[in-house]
């Protein structure tokens, strides 16, 4: 599958603290997850360990809004969230 990662992930992605790389591997080993108006969405916890605006945080979970165009993924938006999931992942 290609993916095409819109401009505006790629702002929000910086604005939210992830990277175009974990953005593909969401969409390429993400679990999918229900998304609204017709869209595609998986998510993904990665190892954080570090700070994140003054708060540590062991974890972080991003999600990713995608459509499919054949085979053709193309970003809509993504989204991070700070925390623990790991008793969520066993």
């Amino acid at each position: 599958m290609l993916i095409h990662i819109d401009p505006h992930t790629v702002d929000r992605a910086a604005e939210r603290g992830t990277t175009g790389s974990e953005i593909e591997d969401v969409i390429r080993n993400g679990k999918a997850v229900p998304a609204k108006g017709g869209r595609l969405a998986k998510e993904k916890v990665f190892e954080f360990r570090r700070q994140r605006q003054a708060v540590y945080y062991e974890q972080k979970k991003v999600q990713v809004i995608y459509m499919l165009q054949g085979e053709l993924a193309i970003t809509v938006t993504v989204y991070v969230f700070y925390g623990n999931w790991e008793a969520l992942q066993k």
